[in-house]
């Protein structure tokens, strides 16, 4: 077995582009999500380790010193971070050059040719799911022989293997959260929503939604939601509850952890058992009676993308969502005591300066808890991209989705709304949303209740202005 390191790599000062990240960016807040697209490979290859550097602080030094005990490197990039990670693969392999360096991630696994073209030193890049991939590399499988890779030969000819075949026994995979124990600091993951410290990992793999502006179902993880049972699921959790005793919140990160109705409620009735703290990804569509099923048994916040208040917008990106439904759906929310972070996505195909206010007014009239305001992103894979390439909306100067510090910009523009506008606009709908009496005396009252609220509140603000300062500054 090679020896392995698993590394998400050095980049911004508090950029969240990690293996578990859906869209890679410094954000308003601070925040790390859990690196278990890495995590999971890392378990099934005995004697491996993982590094995340972002949220754990490392420079490169410690990474240099790791690498002298290793054969192998797996890198996960991004469409932001993939010049940056190609210079640290560049000197992981000046330090040792019998290294051999993979990178995996949406980027690599859409554009695996040109990734090889641009990244001298990567050998290999793993296209789609990974995991067992990188297992047969790991066992010393000679490269020509595994599914699911691009690769140099020995001649510097890029080569294309066939794809590999999608998991669909998910209770095959070990548990990540015994690699989270091993090599992670789990108080370095702070999410502004969710109860610190918490937990995030996957019950289960792709989507059947076809929202054109999201990742992972369109690049990695497929339109089949394919699950892992809920009794080793509820047996994760159980263990996770003995490795980390102060672990105060569970966050299934499954793109629509809500897709299959029956499913979220046997597992919710486990963690019932359990006693268990726990939060989710849904759509703005779960009837009533599931969400009381919910509700009931641990759960309290829903992670919800509402991404418009327009309706042709929504139809637009194939949200598969009806504003109506949408209201009835935050209402029972509210009603049974269900927390909401709502997010929304301004810039998105027929955006106009009145659907933004549009959607501005739909999200103040819904009220979520909080929420996260975000520019339309156009990566590489996805149909937004595709349109974007086509209706020459996406100029080739914004094609790397960020600016120089790692802060999410404008990519888009149309002939009736310009980067600028689109780009202003996110202030605007914060400030409107956040600065009303109401919210401000929602939030005033969640700090005097608690004092730790209190301490997460302040260094929040702190974050928040800062970052529409850096904004202007821009």
């Amino acid at each position: 077995m090679m020896k392995t390191l698993f590394l998400q790599p050095p980049s911004f000062d508090g950029f969240d582009g990690g293996a578990g990240s859906r869209y890679q960016a410094k954000r308003e807040i601070k925040s790390f999500w859990y690196p278990t697209w890495l995590a999971q490979p890392a378990a099934l290859i005995e004697g491996s380790r993982l590094i995340d550097a972002p949220p754990a602080k490392l420079g490169m030094e410690p990474i240099l010193e790791d690498i002298k005990n290793r054969d192998m490197v797996v890198l996960h990039t991004s469409t932001p971070s993939f010049a940056s990670d190609v210079r640290v693969a560049q000197m992981l392999k000046d330090a040792k050059p019998s290294l051999k360096i993979g990178m995996v991630g949406a980027k690599v696994a859409v554009q695996p040719d040109e990734s090889l073209l641009k990244g001298a030193p990567i050998d290999f890049v793993a296209r789609n799911e990974f995991d067992f991939t990188l297992k047969e590399i790991a066992e010393g499988r000679d490269l020509k022989d595994v599914d699911g890779i691009t690769w140099r030969d020995g001649n510097g000819t890029i080569v294309t293997n066939k794809d590999r075949a999608l998991i669909h026994d998910m209770d095959s995979l070990p548990f990540v959260t015994d690699v989270y124990a091993r090599d992670l600091r789990i108080e370095d993951y702070f999410i502004g929503y969710l109860m610190h410290p918490y937990i995030s990992i996957y019950s289960g793999r792709g989507c059947k939604s076809r929202c054109t502006f999201c990742l992972w179902p369109q690049t990695v993880g497929g339109h089949v939601y394919r699950t892992r049972s809920p009794a080793h699921v509820a047996a994760e959790i159980a263990h996770a509850q003995k490795l980390f005793p102060q672990v105060r919140e569970f966050f299934f990160d499954d793109d629509t952890f809500t897709d299959d109705l029956p499913r979220a409620e046997a597992i919710a009735r486990e963690l019932g058992k359990l006693g268990v703290t726990w939060s989710c990804n849904a759509k703005a569509n779960v009837p009533r009676s599931t969400l009381k099923v919910l509700k009931e048994n641990g759960l309290r916040l829903l992670l919800v993308g509402y991404e418009s208040g327009n309706q042709q917008i929504l139809h637009n990106i194939k949200k598969g969502m009806r504003i109506e439904v949408a209201k009835q759906f935050t209402k029972d929310c509210h009603e049974l005591g269900i927390k909401i972070h709502g997010t929304f996505i301004l810039g998105l195909p027929g955006e106009t300066k009145e659907t933004i206010q549009e959607t501005i007014t739909f999200a103040k009239e819904i009220n979520p808890h909080t929420l996260q305001v975000s520019l339309a992103a156009p990566y590489p894979g996805t149909f937004l991209h595709k349109q974007a390439t086509e209706n020459g909306w996406l100029d080739a100067s914004n094609a790397e989705l960020i600016d120089e510090n790692g802060v999410q910009i404008a990519p888009l523009h149309y002939p009736h709304l310009s980067h600028t506008e689109i780009f202003d606009s996110v202030e605007t709908f914060y400030r409107k949303f956040y600065f009303r009496a109401p919210k401000i005396a929602s939030i005033v009252g969640e700090m005097v209740r608690s004092p730790q609220m209190m301490k997460r509140r302040l260094r929040e603000g702190v974050e928040f202005f800062q970052f529409l300062k850096d904004r202007h500054a821009a």
